[in-house]
């Protein structure tokens, strides 16, 4: 689950595989937090004709980074990974150092990157956990969700085309990257929201990876709710005494998100007093907010004033 880190569902999340062109997640994400994205790229010889998937960049070619960072999460070209990486950091070696760096930060404890495409290396490998952690870090970044939410774009007078399939095939889909190699086989880390609960799926050498995906969402949805707390659906009033007005306001301190099963019904308690005397002051602590489930304390939430609430 995006917002807390939760597992719903886990199968060997920490088993080391080769994770092919999901690596490029961390590429785009070290770049975006890097590079301006309307920075001006050279392309060199070196940059070009890198196996597998590509942009079929040409040297004395031109591009912003924006338009190689399509190209890269949609069309998952290595040339143009290649090219972003040897811009940010000015070599490969270089710039893996800092997508490893980046993992280390994100506790990513058991991945390693060694270069910025995918292309099978020996060492180079990563977790379903460990990329669940890192697509959960990119998509709160604006420019990366924006850019990997995109079915197409234009790079270089060209269409690309998104090679994720879910954004078309699954409502709520809102990003995702797919990767193969034949040492690799077929993987896929996808993100999809819906019903205000946003969900991160990885999979490593899954042969049917789009059915999977789905099928998991599916259940996920199915089952399971976000129940929120905030200042517009939780209110109470206290009676004032002694004040201009007959009763103080009172809301949550902050926002709380609480993941649960569909079928389950929770119960909220609260400690408030019985009537309060003025003056209040707006953000005073009234009290607290308890949410239980099947007796278990879920959460204790402060409760304060709103407004000010002077003597008459």
């Amino acid at each position: 689950m995006a917002e807390t880190g939760e597992i719903l569902y886990e199968r060997e999340p920490d088993r080391m595989l080769p994770m092919a062109s999901t690596t490029k997640l961390m590429t785009a994400l070290v770049v975006i937090e890097s590079c301006p994205l309307d920075a001006m790229v050279d392309i060199l010889p070196e940059y070009c004709g890198v196996e597998g998937s590509s942009l079929y960049l040409k040297p004395g070619e031109r591009y912003t980074v924006r338009e190689l960072l399509q190209g890269l999460l949609l069309a998952s070209g290595n040339d143009a990974a290649v090219a972003l990486a040897c811009f940010c950091a000015g070599s490969i070696d270089a710039f893996s150092e800092r997508m490893n760096q980046r993992a280390a930060e994100l506790g990513m404890r058991n991945s390693h990157f060694l270069n910025p495409h995918g292309l099978n290396e020996a060492g180079h490998c990563s977790t379903a956990r460990d990329l669940a952690l890192l697509m959960l870090a990119a998509m709160e970044n604006d420019s990366f969700a924006e850019l990997i939410s995109r079915e197409k774009a234009i790079v270089g007078g060209q269409m690309v085309l998104n090679h994720n399939k879910l954004l078309q095939r699954y409502p709520g889909c809102i990003g995702g990257k797919t990767g193969y190699t034949k040492v690799a086989g077929r993987c896929l880390v996808s993100c999809c929201e819906k019903d205000d609960l946003r969900l991160v799926c990885v999979t490593l050498n899954d042969p049917d990876d789009w059915n999977d995906h789905a099928m998991l969402y599916d259940w996920a949805y199915e089952h399971f709710s976000m129940f929120v707390i905030n200042r517009e659906n939780t209110r109470y009033e206290i009676p004032l005494l002694g004040g201009m007005a007959d009763k103080a306001i009172v809301v949550p301190l902050e926002e709380h998100r609480i993941l649960l099963p569909r079928t389950s019904e929770p119960i909220v308690e609260t400690k408030l007093p019985f009537y309060a005397f003025a003056p209040v002051s707006d953000g005073f602590e009234a009290g607290f907010l308890r949410v239980l489930l099947n007796d278990r304390l879920i959460c204790e939430i402060p409760l304060i004033y709103i407004d000010d609430y002077p003597i008459r």
